[in-house]
């Protein structure tokens, strides 16, 4: 299959992203992934986005629909993949549309995991990271064994400073002032498909399979 994955920060996208690619055995196109690995390939593309990140500026849509086009034409994404990050806006959506027509087919589908406000700040202020690996951790959901100690490496853990609720909120105000029209682009299309992702992680994962099975 070949899907879009969207969802406001702190909804559990990557978690949900990372087990979806085994269950469906297709690729993961992240594309802060993408950007780090073209650029350290030497890419075409790679290298005219290091252009512009060097210089501090924004790295035009045109290079970054030319980065997914140069990575989604790899044999590995020739039975499906799974789109993380991009498109960002409606313009973004309108270029891949070409793009992946011009390769000779379309976006089976979006998922868009939703979750009511208040969790999401609940989730976001109560995080912890690890000072070392950057494991992340949970007041409420998920405990390190050792208080303040990561599970992983033993390192210690501290709360972030843009975990705080007002930066929170404004990130969800930002994320939603960007992500409306393109949730109602794809909905016009008969492609979004709603989860609620204020489930266990399994049930969310069983409710997005279910969805394209309909």
């Amino acid at each position: 299959m070949k899907l879009l994955i969207m969802g406001p920060p702190g909804a559990g996208k990557g978690t949900q992203a990372e087990v979806l690619v085994k269950e469906l055995g297709i690729p993961h196109i992240s594309t802060g992934d993408m950007f780090r690995e073209a650029i350290r390939n030497g890419t075409e593309m790679g290298k005219k986005a290091k252009e512009y990140m060097d210089k501090g500026e924004l790295v035009p849509d045109s290079v970054v629909v030319g980065m997914v086009k140069e990575r989604l034409s790899r044999a590995d994404c020739s039975g499906g993949f799974l789109l993380d990050g991009f498109p960002r806006n409606v313009v973004q959506a309108e270029a891949l549309d070409e793009t992946l027509k011009t390769m000779g087919y379309g976006l089976d589908g979006v998922i868009n995991i939703t979750v009511p406000q208040e969790k999401l700040i609940e989730r976001a202020t109560g995080r912890r990271v690890c000072r070392i690996c950057g494991a992340s951790y949970h007041m409420l959901f998920k405990n390190p064994r050792v208080e303040g100690k990561c599970d992983a490496c033993g390192g210690g853990l501290y709360h972030r400073s843009d975990d705080n609720e007002m930066a929170v909120r404004n990130r969800l105000y930002v994320y939603e002032s960007k992500t409306k029209r393109l949730a109602e682009y794809y909905f016009n299309k008969g492609l979004l498909k709603n989860v609620n992702g204020d489930q266990e992680i399994k049930k969310v994962l069983d409710d997005i399979i279910a969805a394209f099975k309909e």
